[in-house]
């Protein structure tokens, strides 16, 4: 006759069911996750940027009065950017250029819009300290490129804003834009 141990500890294994413990548990670490995220949302939430930021994170300039062959400034985000309406030879002479013997090398459809190749939009900062380069005001000297010069190290641009000689380490960057229309650019 087989001999049966009797042991007065329940058997751990046993129970198909979810017992009173097991629904307790559950309950409070659900409780807890739910009262972690409804105190993480606001807080979260409280951290995005207001509407006046928002609003300030773009830009729209009316360039109908920009002839062929001006340029001009405007301010995006506290930081120059140089809107340019290329003419037809400044278009030639950029496309001329082998873009391998370029430092940093891209084409100038690569930095302009299609259809709109003759607009050249590029944040006014030099890419090698942050000073502002000359060249997109009035009898500015643009450099032995006839694009933009940066006087303080003496990085010269050509015109389609691509780094050409000095110590830049890369082109002018083109920020994000769209046309609204013919006469007015967004930026940003």
């Amino acid at each position: 006759m087989a001999e049966e141990t009797v042991t007065d500890s329940p058997d751990l294994g046993a129970g198909d069911g979810v017992r009173r413990r097991d629904f307790i548990n559950i309950a409070a670490v659900s409780a807890a996750g739910v009262a972690g995220v409804s105190i993480l949302v606001p807080l979260i939430s409280q951290m995005a940027p207001s509407a006046d930021v928002l609003a300030a994170s773009s830009t729209e300039v009316d360039i109908s009065a920009v002839q062929p062959g001006q340029a001009i400034k405007a301010v995006f985000r506290k930081q120059p950017v140089f809107i340019r309406n290329l003419t037809p030879a400044e278009i030639a002479q950029a496309n001329k250029v082998p873009v391998t013997s370029l430092r940093d090398p891209q084409t100038l459809a690569e930095r302009t819009k299609e259809g709109k190749e003759n607009w050249l939009i590029t944040m006014g900062v030099c890419t090698h300290l942050g000073c502002v380069p000359l060249g997109a005001g009035e009898g500015e000297t643009k450099g032995e490129f006839g694009g933009y010069f940066c006087p303080c190290h003496g990085s010269h641009y050509d015109t389609a804003a691509r780094i050409r000689k000095g110590p830049a380490p890369s082109n002018l960057e083109v920020p994000e834009y769209e046309f609204m229309s013919d006469t007015v650019v967004k930026i940003g």
